[in-house]
């Protein structure tokens, strides 16, 4: 970079529209959408598409609800031109889509270009010819006039030709190209000469659309030049206003937004964004952004996961994981605030409600996202997340002091391991920590009696030191009598700190989960977790689970006592 470079760039001039009307516009429907993965974003590949592939993705489109598709350059390539004659012999196209195709304003290219579309119901022929400074003076080495005469004679040559096959309803479309580096007044004097040409009518439109083929400055720049042709244009009843935003400067979606808020009836992009250079304008985020403020797009990305798959095995481009509402991590989150707050939003949304849930503009659910994507643990996540994932994945509700021991406890793993922790290794960590704690003590079984005198008598057998033994206890309930039972035998107090128990399944054969915080004498509470079908036996359970914790992981004095016997 050089240190001034304001001696090699200069700034762009901004058009004078100082009663601009589109800053006070609030967009309440959806534009014209017009997909031209299948021409920009192709010929953008290194590879590009096969005619099978090509077939692939314009299926994919239809069924995503794109009524406009742009299909091809059929003059500048056999594969184009062989897929569009595919696509109108085999009958592919909806009576409710229309196809489009792109040729350059020369009288060669404009007849290939009829010629592929023969036979078909309905057809939009795109001519396009450059008329910014740059390209009238270094690639056309010509001036105004002889750049709006190739527009002017292009567009006579399209009248002439498509009227000798009138068996297809044709729709004219033209571009000029760079239209966001060229002068505004001759913009409007080049599109002006070309609809005097074509002649369109209110009830039988043509398109002028403005390409940002590169972005020359901000987004507001491009939406006051739209709006002006808006406000400008002759015919303005007889024309859909189309864009077509660049991200040069990666300002594409905002820019597209503020176009349709300027005016534009039409936006034509790509899946993903792809297309030459930093690529067309994202289809799928103006959509989505839509539908996030209560407007339905009339496209269809219910299956995003889908969608992306399909995109990245017919363009091999890889969409960047945090691409909004589709990339792999979009709705995932490892930190802990983060994740504490999407998991309480979760739990008192109601499904009748407006979507408030913290750090989701959207429901996942609607794209076909798993809840399970939607909090990932990490060295950086809390309690929020790891009792989220394993309530969604094992059906564990921990209690608020477990959810923060049990973090502590993935949150050491993951340090150690330098890596993303997933709900089944979760599951399987709890399992092992606080479930299938078997030594010293082992349950075997029990026995409860209730006495005449309110209180509880307690039987319970385990395997101790590979003995059988029972221990024996009285207390106000049954977790009394056995914490009583253990305390005798291991020479320190046991007792209940909190309990809490939910069932697991429904049926028959349903599982019940306590969860037991356990105080051994004067030291810090630990959790046991016990599960079994009968909801006594598995608050036994985790009360044993947690003393044998408390034993293995704390205390050595208390193991030789209990090593004592």
């Amino acid at each position: 970079m050089i240190s001034q470079p304001a001696q090699k760039y200069r700034r762009f001039d901004a058009i004078q529209l100082p009663d601009r009307q589109w800053p006070n516009v609030v967009l309440d429907k959806a534009p014209i959408w017009m997909s031209t993965d299948l021409r920009d974003g192709n010929q953008a590949l290194i590879d590009p598409m096969s005619v099978d592939t090509k077939m692939r993705f314009f299926l994919a489109l239809v069924d995503m609800g794109f009524k406009e598709i742009e299909v091809g350059f059929p003059s500048a390539s056999e594969t184009d031109f062989n897929f569009v004659r595919r696509l109108i012999e085999e009958n592919r196209i909806p009576d409710d889509v229309t196809i489009e195709v792109l040729t350059q304003a020369r009288e060669d290219l404009i007849a290939r270009t009829v010629e592929s579309l023969k036979g078909a119901k309905r057809a939009i022929l795109h001519m396009y010819n450059p008329i910014a400074p740059a390209f009238r003076e270094i690639v056309y080495r010509t001036d105004k006039a002889g750049v709006k005469e190739i527009a002017e004679r292009g567009t006579r040559w399209v009248k002439e030709m498509t009227a000798k096959q009138p068996e297809t309803e044709w729709f004219y479309q033209y571009s000029p190209e760079t239209f966001s580096s060229a002068e505004i007044e001759f913009a409007k004097e080049v599109c002006d000469a070309v609809t005097a040409i074509w002649q369109p009518t209110p009830d039988h439109k043509m398109i002028i659309n403005l390409p940002a083929t590169v972005e020359m400055a901000t987004p507001n720049t491009y939406a006051d030049q739209v709006e002006w042709m808006h406000r400008h244009l002759n015919n303005r009843d007889s024309i859909i206003l189309s864009v077509h935003p660049h991200n040069d400067r990666g300002t594409a979606v905002a820019a597209a937004e503020l176009a349709v808020m300027a005016g534009a009836d039409r936006v034509e992009g790509c899946l993903f964004g792809n297309g030459e250079r930093t690529g067309n304008v994202d289809l799928i985020t103006l959509a989505m952004n839509l539908y996030s403020q209560g407007i339905h797009p009339g496209v269809d990305f219910t299956q995003m996961d889908q969608i992306r798959q399909l995109f990245e095995e017919t363009t091999q481009l890889p969409v960047h994981p945090r691409h909004p509402y589709a990339g792999e991590l979009v709705f995932t989150a490892f930190s802990g605030s983060h994740q504490d707050a999407i998991k309480k939003g979760l739990a008192v949304q109601k499904a009748d409600d407006y979507w408030q849930v913290p750090y989701l503009p959207i429901d996942p659910a609607d794209v076909n996202r798993s809840y399970d994507a939607v909090v990932r643990v990490n060295s950086q996540s809390g309690k929020g997340g790891v009792s989220f994932l394993l309530q969604q994945h094992a059906g564990f509700e921990l209690p608020r002091r477990l959810q923060i021991e049990f973090s502590k406890v993935v949150q050491k793993v993951s340090d150690s391991s330098g890596r993303e922790i997933n709900a089944d290794n979760i599951a399987t960590l709890f399992d092992k920590e606080y479930v299938q704690v078997n030594s010293p003590y082992q349950y075997m079984g029990s026995h409860i009696v209730d006495e005449e005198s309110h209180q509880v008598l307690s039987h319970v057998v385990v395997k101790y030191q590979q003995q059988r033994i029972e221990l024996k206890g009285q207390g106000n309930g049954p977790l009394d009598a056995v914490a009583k039972a253990i305390s005798e035998h291991i020479g320190e107090t046991v007792t209940v700190a909190d309990y809490h128990e939910h069932g697991m399944s429904a049926g028959s054969d349903a599982t019940a989960v306590s969860y037991v915080e356990v105080k051994v004498g004067e030291h810090a509470t630990v959790f046991g977790v016990g599960q079994d079908q009968n909801i006594t036996t598995s608050a036994i359970k985790a009360l044993l689970n947690g003393v044998n914790r408390f034993i293995n992981g704390t205390n050595p004095e208390i193991v030789e006592n209990v090593a004592a016997g």
